[in-house]
């Protein structure tokens, strides 16, 4: 009995010494000596403690007031004590640090360093931004760091409660006054404990809210995964209305109708598209002897791309306008593509801007304003619908630039009405590879490559090697395919953005095979074969976005050298995959002194539900163990 007591005794030491280590304002030399999180032995740091308070005023800014704790573990943490907070240009001063310090553990007592003015400074950024940045000082393993801030601005911004790294314990509390209406969207795996009341701030009825979490693991990179921040924990915030009795209302966008209506009679949107006298005449002479709807498409595309720069801001609101973007050669995705579509109008097309958002900006899962931040192009021909995006020299129709392939978009029609669209690609894009070689007694391999690219697959090429240029790209490729030495290199269609690109080189390399006695060990696949599996977690925590359906065909022909045979092949072998995800063939046939190969890995779909993991998870397990299968060769 007395064991059984002192257990109970120490249980509740160590949930009071929790409990304090949770609180701000409290440093503890447990926390301090503690060297691993309890849950993650792996985590450079961790949130002990976070507690943010957002308090909507009547006049629609907002005071909030940010409390936080953060343990270091390891050196690869040092980072996580640089911290960085947004404001309005020329307004630094609405966001003040205070109570910030480091607390370290030395000779068994707690030191306290405090933040000094050095340690901080503002970056201005650009016109409407500054950046103000905190460096915490004498950080180590082992410190933790606190720190209070106090930021002014505008309506509730969105908040993130799951972080790289463990929380421990996370709040947010929000305090709203009546008149005041917000969707409050709480997205991510977890799900927070959510206590509201009455509450009265400054002589007005208010609700608040508090959200709190506890124990959240940190969030951990994933393969093929689109923005890891559509799954992080978090909440966003979106002005339905404002109500005041006998005095104002007004209602805000709702759901997806009322928000793509309500972009369209924007300024800089709706009214863009009904500006056409600047183009008309160039338009004209574009289109004379294109007669069917595909050329007129094709011309227009082309035509824009090629006249208009993208400047590599994103927006689905003109910054220039169409005309001015026209006459100065350049714009935004807005100025671009909305002068796109207005020219396909013109045209006698039935053309309409869809809105988007990109891959960086997140998801659109909830009706919001801010859930766009890109527009493209849609032409309905027939039953087909074709995108287009001119923001990218070697896109082609229904082949976007991988930041706006974002799961859906919303067509917004002349008459305002819209509708949702996937705009997941459904043709599959192709890598069609031929491989003839030749194996000498000594070990070395010489031979040709032949590789064809088609639709995403395309237009990745042309981007890669514009950007690198040649003698750059060819380095890189010779390292990626393992050190090989590569001569005589040319290219097909690489301009022509209808046809397949296609290059051509020769290669030869000593390192290729093993030589043990007097047998010769090689992999037939040689450099292209997979070799590690990026699926090697028991369990996904995020949907694989592969981007597009893709087939991999390899033709591979090898010549044995003289005076040697064949002593051991790969099987054939062909996997398929349930729900239609994908198929994998192996096969090889011997021919005297030929070996000649067809190898496909075909995924159909361009995303794998994380119930579907295991199943992609085992095929790619089966398909790399017979693509690194060797064949053996021994002398006679």
């Amino acid at each position: 009995m007395r064991n059984i007591s002192l257990l109970f005794l120490l249980f509740f030491i160590m949930l009071k010494s929790n409990a304090q280590d949770s609180k701000f304002g409290t440093i503890t030399i447990t926390a301090l000596e503690e060297k691993v999180h309890p849950q993650d032995s792996a985590a450079v740091g961790a949130v002990l403690f976070s507690h943010v308070k957002m308090n909507l005023k009547m006049n629609g800014s907002t005071e909030k007031v940010t409390r936080k704790k953060v343990k270091i573990y390891k050196n690869g943490g040092y980072n996580l004590s640089n911290i960085q907070f947004y404001c309005p240009a020329g307004k630094s001063n609405n966001v003040e640090i205070v109570n910030a310090a480091t607390y370290n553990l030395v000779d068994g007592k707690i030191v306290k360093t405090k933040l000094t003015s050095e340690s901080e400074f503002v970056e201005k950024t650009n016109n409407d931004f500054w950046i103000k940045k905190i460096t915490f000082p004498n950080v180590k393993e082992g410190s933790i760091i606190e720190y209070e801030c106090k930021e002014w601005g505008g309506y509730l911004s969105d908040w993130s409660f799951q972080e790289n790294i463990p929380v421990n314990y996370s709040e947010l509390v929000t305090i709203i006054p009546d008149p005041y209406v917000f969707k409050k969207n709480i997205k991510g795996i977890y799900t927070p404990k959510v206590i509201s009341k009455v509450a009265n701030t400054y002589g007005y009825s208010a609700i608040e809210t508090s959200y709190l979490f506890q124990n959240l693991p940190a969030m951990k990179e994933e393969s093929y995964v689109n923005n890891i921040n559509n799954y992080r924990s978090g909440i966003s915030f979106e002005l339905e209305s404002v109500a005041i009795p006998g005095q104002f209302y007004k209602s805000f966008s709702n759901d997806w109708t009322n928000v793509a209506k309500t972009i369209y009679d924007f300024d800089n949107f709706g009214p863009e598209l009904n500006k056409t006298g600047y183009f008309e005449d160039d338009l004209k002479k574009l289109l004379e002897g294109k007669n069917t709807s595909n050329a007129k498409i094709t011309a227009i595309l082309d035509y824009v791309k090629s006249t208009v720069t993208w400047n590599d801001y994103v927006g689905y609101s003109c910054a220039k306008g169409v005309r001015k973007a026209y006459k100065d050669k350049s714009g935004n995705c807005a100025d671009i593509n909305l002068m796109l579509t207005a020219m396909l109008r013109h045209a006698g097309l039935k053309a309409n801007p869809v809105l988007t958002s990109t891959r960086s900006n997140g998801i659109a899962f909830f009706p919001t304003l801010s859930a766009f931040n890109y527009v493209i192009a849609a032409v309905e021909n027939g039953d087909e619908l074709i995108l287009l995006d001119a923001t990218d020299k070697y896109s082609a129709p229904n082949v976007l630039p991988l930041r706006a392939l974002n799961w859906f978009g919303r067509l917004i029609r002349k008459d305002g009405t819209s509708e949702s669209i996937d705009l997941a690609p459904k043709k599959t894009s192709l890598d069609n590879i031929t491989v003839d070689y030749a194996i000498e007694a000594n070990g070395q391999i010489s031979g040709k490559v032949r590789h064809q690219f088609t639709e995403y697959n395309a237009m990745a090429f042309r981007n890669k090697f514009e950007k690198a240029k040649k003698d750059n790209y060819l380095d890189s490729l010779e390292e990626e395919l393992g050190k090989i030495e590569i001569r005589d290199y040319s290219q097909i269609n690489i301009n022509d953005i209808l046809l397949s690109p296609v290059e051509i080189f020769s290669f030869s390399g000593t390192d290729l095979c093993e030589l043990i006695g007097d047998k010769i060990y090689i992999n037939p696949m040689l450099f292209f074969a997979s070799t590690k599996n990026p699926f090697k977690q028991d369990k996904r925590e995020y949907p694989i976005d592969f981007g597009f359906p893709f087939l991999e065909k390899y033709n591979i022909n090898i010549r044995i050298p003289d005076g040697f045979v064949l002593e051991t092949i790969p099987s054939a072998n062909a996997l398929v995959m349930e729900e239609g995800l994908g198929t994998f063939k192996y096969n090889i046939a011997v021919n005297e002194n030929m070996l000649q190969l067809l190898i496909i890995h075909q995924i159909n779909v361009p995303i794998v539900t994380t119930d579907q993991y295991g199943i992609i998870r085992e095929y790619y397990k089966e398909m790399i163990a017979k693509q690194t299968q060797k064949i053996v060769l021994k002398k006679i």
